[in-house]
């Protein structure tokens, strides 16, 4: 065996000189290198923005997800969805492990993980789709996938079901960077808050903002606005299109007697939401964008349009600490672990 570069360049073929996750192509040959993981996978969990698009290009057939999924593998040697840019992550078993890294991780053979890069990065073989759960954005493999040097990863706990924890930790940045982003007192407005991520996002903001904070979340459905108001963490449950800029900025205002949101959480998973974000925002507030749907292009150039001077963060999906913040939410309350059960075990 060889030794590879510690980010997985040398997985890289088309275009030479990028990163595995910037690539259009990267091998996938699973023979590993010195300082690299072998996966035998489980489960994929897609990302919600990738997983909503391949479910609308294939009208919700599937037999045509599977194959749109096989396809994404076979042409670019990794799940990159080439629409949305994005991937998702996965639950495997460790298969080897490289002469390299065997005694400097915390790993052996036999141990369940899941990965906390993403699949846009990650060298992938699908061997193949046994089922697709297509209200929970995870699909039943046989497979293998390579995690590299660099490549971040938790072990399973023994205490929740792996879909669970999978489900979970897919989104573990979001809730993390709402734990650090919220100070008590603050208004913190939460669009998707009925969402995955965007209800962990919900209970780190109360938790944080405390009594004399304000939390507004927003969500296009029905069920996902009654499923807020019966976990009864928001102030304001708002029922909207996100895409409506100037509706959520008027509804913001009116619940906040114009005062708008200290720090406002996009979790939302289709595009043409990033002007509600910036205008439900205060002066000198902060947009923090987890959604991969989100055009940074559109949001800055938005938030310039408007004259707002506000702080914008790109999702990126991990801060120290992410998946033990995402992991003891479930453990924390009994509320979010059951409704979390309901559609991930």
């Amino acid at each position: 065996m060889m030794k590879g570069s510690i980010y997985g360049i040398h997985r890289v073929i088309e275009p030479v000189g990028t990163l595995p996750q910037a690539a259009w192509k990267i091998d996938n040959n699973m023979d590993i290198n010195d300082n690299e993981i072998l996966i035998d996978v489980d489960v994929l969990n897609i990302d919600a923005a990738s997983f909503t698009q391949i479910k609308e290009e294939a009208h919700y057939d599937i037999e045509k997800i599977k194959n749109i999924m096989q396809d994404i593998v076979k042409q670019r040697g990794k799940h990159h969805n080439p629409v949305t840019g994005s991937g998702g992550m996965l639950v495997g078993t460790v298969r080897g492990i490289g002469s390299d890294l065997k005694d400097r991780i915390d790993l052996k053979v036999g141990d369940r993980i899941v990965t906390l890069v993403s699949l846009s990065l990650t060298p992938l073989v699908i061997k193949t789709i046994k089922k697709v759960h297509i209200d929970r954005d995870q699909v039943e493999i046989e497979g293998q996938a390579i995690l590299f040097e660099t490549g971040l990863y938790a072990k399973l706990p023994t205490d929740l079901a792996d879909t669970l924890a999978l489900a979970v930790l897919d989104v573990a940045g979001a809730p993390a960077q709402t734990a650090k982003l919220v100070k008590p007192g603050d208004t913190v407005v939460i669009i998707g808050g009925g969402g995955k991520s965007g209800t962990l996002c919900m209970y780190e903001a109360r938790r944080r903002a405390g009594v004399t904070g304000t939390i507004i979340g927003i969500s296009y459905d029905e069920a996902s606005c009654q499923r807020l108001r019966e976990l009864d963490w928001a102030d304001h449950v708002l029922q909207m299109d996100a895409r409506d800029a100037v509706s959520v900025m008027d509804a913001v205002a009116k619940v906040t007697q114009n005062k708008m949101a200290d720090v406002t959480i996009n979790c939302v998973n289709i595009p043409g939401t990033e002007m509600a974000s910036i205008l439900a925002t205060r002066d000198e507030g902060t947009v923090y964008f987890f959604s991969m749907s989100t055009s940074f292009t559109a949001a800055a150039l938005g938030a310039e349009g408007v004259g707002k001077d506000v702080t914008m963060m790109i999702g990126n999906g991990y801060t120290h600490g992410h998946a033990e913040v995402a992991l003891n939410i479930l453990r924390e309350s009994p509320q979010i672990c059951q409704l979390f059960q309901k559609i991930y075990v």
